[in-house]
């Protein structure tokens, strides 16, 4: 679906993964630090704005390789130690602010998005950085605020964990990575419905590659948080639910487009469970979701493309890919030609070596001739699947990130660009092992 990404620079130094890691427990207690944050801004300039901070028992997330990152991404959180100015703590993420602000809305008003990082719970005052880059990898918001252990006015959360279930156990939360799934527009008496549709979600993600091999390093719980009403609103139809989350189609006025406004909820109903990943799940036959890196992805249920969306936008979400079909009939703006996408799976060849050449089939020409198979919905579904049988070839096909011209994509089709393709290419693929070796090895 058409979901605006916004670029950012490759980072290079940000990802490099053999940095000499902080000490877990010498700067961090087993304990989660959340930081509530207003990012906000338009026509008036952008800022970012402490909201609130809470703290929980246990750190689902790494112990080791603290201050790298395995994918750029548009915006950094960081602690640091305030003395030494040493980084103790990394991760990155996207924001759906940051793709707001290159809306035609933004250049006429003024509006505040809410946004929740979690970090491990520093021993000591520790500085805490989010700060935000634009699509010409420019940074365009910072914020630093000290973080005080003896600060009363950090909340104590999570004694009392909404009600929950394990779909897939791989590994002790120290180790795996946790993905939770929330229940939206599912009233307290569709929990049975929500259980199941979950579990065929989480059973479908993790029946490709490369998940398929790592089970054992993912854990996924369904979360019961109930709504006061079924289904989920749909503007352009007028039908507006109070649901758990607010969530709604219409994001940015692209009928596809589903997000929730509500961040802080989301957070506010895992408290108690490990996680580091956010799966909503919209009790809708609606086509739509939506995918954000290390922020949350949003999935309709009952859809007969709920699957193929489900992980697609799972690429986007957990391994930062980047969507690599394209629109004839208009130029997209979201990756200047001149600028490397820091998406490992698109390339404007500005600096090609960075990407996939070491995976080319051998001959190729730089860009790759293709033809687009076009047909109906099932020929495109028997022409992937002879694909697969044939054996992929890699190249450097021109088409992707919303451009017909000037952006390429690694495959003439893939699961990030054709909703019936069966597997994600090999660039994909390598793409996502990385992520996860990076935060389970």
């Amino acid at each position: 679906m058409r979901l605006k990404r916004i670029v950012t620079s490759s980072f290079l130094a940000l990802v490099a993964a053999g940095m000499n890691a902080a000490d877990f427990n010498q700067n961090f207690s087993d304990s989660t630090l959340r930081v509530d944050y207003i990012f906000g801004g338009g026509p008036d300039g952008l800022k970012i704005m402490l909201d609130s901070q809470s703290k929980q028992g246990g750190w689902a997330g790494r112990r080791t390789r603290l201050e790298g990152v395995p994918v750029a991404g548009n915006g950094t959180v960081m602690v640091t130690d305030p003395v030494s100015g040493d980084t103790l703590y990394r991760n990155t993420f996207s924001s759906l602010f940051q793709e707001w602000i290159y809306t035609p809305e933004a250049q006429e008003k003024n509006m505040a998005f809410e946004n929740s990082f979690l970090v491990p719970l520093p021993k000591k005052e520790a500085d805490i950085t989010v700060s935000l880059r634009g699509n010409r990898h420019q940074e365009i918001a910072r914020m630093t605020h000290r973080y005080r252990p003896n600060d009363e006015l950090v909340a104590l959360r999570g004694q009392d964990p909404v009600p929950h279930k394990y779909l897939h156990r791989g590994g002790d939360s120290n180790e795996a990575i946790d993905i939770a799934i929330l229940a939206e527009g599912y009233t307290q008496e569709e929990m049975d419905s929500f259980i199941n549709k979950a579990q065929v979600i989480a059973d479908e993600i993790l029946s490709y590659e490369p998940f398929a091999s790592n089970k054992d390093k993912f854990n996924v719980v369904a979360v019961m948080t109930p709504s006061k009403e079924s289904g989920v609103s749909v503007p352009l139809k007028n039908q507006w639910k109070d649901t758990a989350f607010e969530s709604h189609f219409s994001t940015f006025y692209s009928s596809r487009y589903l997000t929730t406004p509500r961040v802080w909820k989301l957070h506010r109903a895992l408290e108690g469970i490990p996680y580091e990943h956010v799966l909503v799940l919209v009790n809708t036959p609606e086509y739509g979701g939506g995918g954000i890196f290390n922020n949350y992805q949003i999935a309709t249920s009952d859809h007969k493309l709920t699957l193929p969306v489900a992980v697609h936008e799972f690429g986007h979400s957990f391994g930062g890919l980047a969507d690599e079909y394209f629109y004839t009939e208009e130029e997209d703006d979201t990756y200047p030609l001149d600028i490397e996408p820091w998406q490992k799976n698109i390339t404007t060849l500005v600096d090609f070596d960075s990407k996939w050449k070491d995976l080319l089939t051998p001959g190729v020409h730089i860009p790759t001739p293709w033809t687009d198979k076009g047909g109906n919905r099932e020929d495109k579904m028997k022409n992937a699947a002879r694909e697969q049988r044939g054996g992929v070839t890699v190249g450097v096909f021109e088409g992707g990130g919303y451009r017909a011209k000037g952006v390429y994509r690694p495959v003439e089709t893939c699961r990030m660009r054709d909703n019936f393709n069966p597997t994600f290419c090999p660039v994909c693929e390598r793409a996502i092992r990385e992520v996860i070796e990076f935060y389970t090895k």
